[in-house]
C-alpha cells in the first residue's frame, strides 16, 4: 500500500512539475510582451536624435507597434483557430526574430515605423494566444495563478526593458535596444516547440485520443482527464460562435461592450504614457540629464512589478471591484498632484522627489488594480460559447485604444501643457470609479456558469456576480 501511495504521490509531483513548465514556457511571451513594450520609452530620445524627427513622428513611432498589435489581435482569432495555439505562439516568435532585428537595422523613421508594425503583428498574436492556451492546459483549480504568472511576466519584461535600455544609454545604442529583443524570441521560438498542443483545439479537430494523451500527461488522474474531455464535448456541442452568436444574442453584446469599456478604461489611466515616454516625463519633472532619465525609468519598471503581486494578494480576498475602486483613486490623486506640481514649477529638489513619488504612487495603483483585473474580467464575463470571440473583440479595443493614447501624448502636451494633459488623465481616473459602480459586476468566488446563468437572465451587468 506504501509503494502506491509513494508511486501516486511522485505521479502527482510529475504531472505538477510539467504544467508548471509548460505554463512558464507559454508565459514567456508575456516577457516579449513587455520588452516590447518598454523598449521604445529609452530608444526614442536616441532615435529623435539621429533621424531629427519632431514629436508627431515620435509619437508614430511608438504608436506604430499597436496598430500592428491590433490587427495581430484580430488574426491571432483566426490563425489560433486554423494552425493551433501551438503553432501560432511560433509564428508570433518568428515575428518578434524578424521585427526586432529590422527595427535594429532601420535606416530611418519610416522603415522604423513599418518594423514596429511588424512587430506589433507578433504583439498581438501573443497577447491573445498566450492567456487563450494557458487557460486551456491548465487545471482550473491553478487557472488563475496560471494567467498571473503571464501578466507578471509582462511587467518583468518592462523592467528588463528599462534596465537594458539603461545599460545602452551610456552609449547612445539605440539599435542594441531594439534588437537584442530577438535572443529572447528565439528561445520563446525553441521553447514552444516543447509545448503540448491544446487539448480544446484537438477536440474541435476531432482529434480526442491525442487530446487524451496530453491532458494525461497534464491532469493527475484519469477522473479528471474524463471530467474535462466531457466539459469540452459539452462546449463544443454549441454549434452557433463568433460573430453569428453576437448579433443573435444581446446578452452576448452586453458582455462584448463591458469588455471593450473596460479596456478604454484601463488605457485612459494614462499608464502606457508613463510606460512609452517616462524619460519624457522625468525630464518634465526637472531631471535633465539622459541617464537620471534612464535610471528612472528602472524605479518605474521595479515598482510595476512589485506592485503586481498586490494585486494577487488582494484580488480574491477584497475582490475585484474594491480592488479596482482603491486603485482608481490612487491613479487620479497620484497623476493629479503630479499636474499639480507641473502646474507650480518644479524648481528645487524636494519638488522633484515629490513628482518623483506622485509618478510612483499612479504607477503603483495601475499594477495593483487595473493592469491585471481588466484581463481577468474581461475573460470572467464572457459566455463560454463567446469566449474567443469575446477575448478577441476586447484584445482589438485595448490595443486600439493604447494606440490612441501613444500617438496623442506628445500633441497634448504641446496644446495643453503637462499640468493639463495630467489633470485630464486623473479626470478620467475618477469618472472610471463612477462607471465601476454602475456597470462592473463583482465576480470574487462567483463560477463562470453562474456568472453566465445571469447574464442569460437579463440582470444587469453589474449583478453578474449576485
Amino acid at each position: 500500500m506504501s509503494e502506491i501511495l509513494s508511486a501516486t504521490s511522485r505521479h502527482a509531483t510529475q504531472v505538477r512539475r510539467k504544467v508548471f513548465m509548460t505554463g512558464l514556457l507559454g508565459a514567456l511571451a508575456g516577457l516579449l510582451f513587455g520588452l516590447d513594450i518598454g523598449v521604445i520609452s529609452g530608444a526614442l530620445p536616441f532615435i529623435a536624435r539621429e533621424f531629427d524627427v519632431p514629436d508627431q513622428v515620435q509619437e508614430w513611432i511608438v504608436s506604430s507597434m499597436m496598430f500592428g498589435a491590433a490587427f495581430g489581435a484580430l488574426a491571432a482569432g483566426w490563425l489560433s483557430y486554423r494552425l493551433g495555439r501551438k503553432y501560432s505562439l511560433l509564428l508570433g516568435a518568428l515575428l518578434f526574430v524578424v521585427g526586432s532585428l529590422l527595427c535594429a537595422l532601420a535606416w530611418g523613421p519610416v522603415p522604423l515605423i513599418l518594423a514596429r508594425v511588424l512587430l506589433g503583428l507578433a504583439v498581438g498574436i501573443a497577447s491573445f494566444t498566450a492567456p487563450l492556451y494557458l487557460s486551456e492546459i491548465a487545471p482550473g483549480k491553478v487557472r488563475g495563478s496560471m494567467i498571473s504568472l503571464y501578466q507578471l511576466m509582462i511587467t518583468l519584461g518592462i523592467l528588463l526593458a528599462f534596465l537594458s535600455n539603461t545599460f545602452f544609454s551610456y552609449s547612445g545604442a539605440w539599435r542594441w535596444m531594439l534588437g537584442i529583443i530577438a535572443i529572447p524570441a528565439v528561445i520563446l521560438f525553441f521553447g514552444v516547440l516543447l509545448l503540448p498542443r491544446s487539448p480544446r483545439w484537438l477536440m474541435l479537430r476531432g482529434r480526442e485520443a491525442h487530446a487524451r494523451r496530453v491532458l494525461q500527461q497534464l491532469r493527475v488522474n484519469e477522473t479528471e482527464v474524463e471530467h474535462e474531455l466531457d466539459e469540452i464535448r459539452q462546449q463544443l456541442a454549441q454549434k452557433q460562435q463568433g460573430w453569428g452568436l453576437f448579433f443573435a444574442n444581446r446578452h452576448v453584446r452586453r458582455a462584448v461592450y463591458l469588455g471593450m469599456l473596460l479596456q478604454i478604461m484601463q488605457q485612459l489611466t494614462g499608464m502606457n504614457v508613463v510606460m512609452y515616454y517616462a524619460p519624457r516625463i522625468f525630464d518634465l519633472a526637472g531631471f535633465n540629464d539622459p541617464v537620471a532619465q534612464m535610471w528612472g525609468t528602472v524605479i518605474v519598471g521595479l515598482t510595476n512589478v512589485l506592485a503586481t503581486f498586490i494585486a494577487i494578494a488582494l484580488v480574491d480576498r477584497w475582490g475585484r471591484k474594491p480592488v479596482l475602486y482603491v486603485g482608481f483613486l490612487t491613479m487620479g490623486l497620484g497623476i493629479g498632484v503630479l499636474g499639480l506640481l507641473m502646474h507650480i514649477g518644479i524648481d528645487s529638489q524636494a519638488q522633484q522627489m515629490a513628482a518623483v513619488a506622485m509618478l510612483l504612487i499612479f504607477i503603483t495603483g495601475f499594477a495593483m488594480s487595473a493592469g491585471p483585473l481588466v484581463w481577468v474580467l474581461c475573460s470572467e464575463i464572457q459566455p463560454l460559447r463567446g469566449r474567443d470571440f469575446g477575448i478577441a473583440v476586447s484584445t482589438f479595443t485595448n490595443w486600439i485604444a493604447n494606440m490612441v493614447v501613444g500617438a496623442t501624448f506628445l500633441t497634448m502636451l504641446n496644446v495643453l501643457g503637462s499640468a493639463h494633459t495630467f489633470w485630464f488623465y486623473a479626470g478620467c481616473n475618477l469618472l472610471f470609479i463612477l462607471l465601476t459602480l454602475l456597470l462592473v459586476p463583482e465576480t470574487r468566488g462567483v463560477s463562470l456558469e453562474r456568472i453566465e446563468r445571469n447574464l442569460f437572465s437579463g440582470k444587469s451587468l453589474r449583478s453578474l456576480g449576485d
